[in-house]
């Protein structure tokens, strides 16, 4: 049998904890970057995600070095790329995904905001959860989300999406840093 395969596009800093988590629930993870993705063998079997080197500014390239490592549709896709290419970027993944193949799109809070909302989901013809990364405020300060913030909220979105949710925007942490008067 073969595994469902995920295709994780920025998945080697703060998304390694989403590609972790499918490669523990057995699937076959492709991991395109710049760097080679230092996520641990997963179950004691020396599991570990396919890497492709990455160049975000040829997608074609991109998506042409990505097929092959895939070896069949991808069943789910996790983006998070610069805006800047992101577009193209996801235009020439999709038709590497499955029909109907779930997409989870992340944005950092620069991407969103609470006037004009996200950006639309490139990938109109499939169901896309979107995540907009935030900020937590704690003691009357704030900080960055931690790797595992941001991969506990990406993984909820993946959950809604390979359960047939909705398309939806899933915020973690607050949208916005406050700007303190006087300072």
């Amino acid at each position: 049998m073969v595994a469902r395969r995920a295709l994780v596009l920025g998945g080697t800093g703060m998304l390694a904890g989403v590609a972790a988590a499918l490669l523990d629930d057995d699937w076959y993870v492709v991991l395109p970057s710049r760097r080679r993705p230092r996520i641990p063998a997963t179950n004691g079997d020396n599991r570990r995600p396919h890497w492709v080197q990455a160049d975000w500014s040829v997608p074609t390239a991109l998506a042409d070095s990505v097929k092959d490592a895939l070896g069949g549709p991808a069943d789910l896709l996790v983006a998070w790329v610069h805006r800047e290419v992101r577009t193209g970027v996801l235009r020439a993944v999709a038709p590497l995904l499955a029909d109907g193949a779930p997409v989870v799109e992340v944005h950092g809070s620069a991407s969103a905001n609470p006037v004009g909302g996200c950006p639309d989901p490139v990938l109109d013809s499939h169901a896309t959860q979107q995540v907009v990364l935030g900020y937590v405020r704690h003691a009357g300060r704030t900080r960055w989300l931690t790797h595992r913030e941001i991969s506990d909220g990406v993984l909820e979105a993946v959950k809604r999406a390979l359960a047939g949710k909705p398309s939806h925007v899933n915020q973690v942490g607050e949208f916005r840093p406050s700007i303190t008067s006087g300072r």
